[in-house]
């Protein structure tokens, strides 16, 4: 298995699963719910890129290449600004909690469908 491939399907099935999920939500719950799932699941793709770029780096500094000091600073802030975006989108606005909670597994579910292609192929 590539690692690039399978990089950029996890990146395409968790942007369409976001915005799959919040017409679905959009389509059962009104707005609230609907913009709480695709605000999840955007938060939930930000935080897999800057994890991804994190892990990427590390591997270029174990070749030989200086880490970069801007991945450190992202490591160490990513979790702050992603729990005061959260704060604000569960206490100042309307929008459905639950939607979003759920819009954050966005790229799990991504990543499980990879991993059954990836077996599903490697049978065949």
């Amino acid at each position: 298995m590539d690692l690039d491939r399978a990089y950029a399907r996890i990146i395409q099935f968790t942007l369409i699963l976001t915005v799959a999920g919040a017409a679905i939500y959009f389509a059962i719950g009104g707005w609230r719910t609907g913009a709480g799932f695709l605000f999840g699941g955007g938060l939930a793709y930000l935080n897999f890129y800057f994890l991804k770029r994190i892990v990427f780096g590390l591997s270029d500094a174990a070749g030989g290449k200086p880490p970069r000091m801007g991945s450190a600073v992202v490591l160490g802030l990513r979790y702050l600004l992603m729990g005061a975006a959260a704060y604000a989108i569960l206490r100042v606005s309307e929008i459905s909690g639950t939607a979003f909670m759920a819009g954050l597994f966005a790229p799990t579910a991504a990543v499980i469908l990879v991993i059954l292609i990836e077996l599903f192929y490697a049978r065949t």
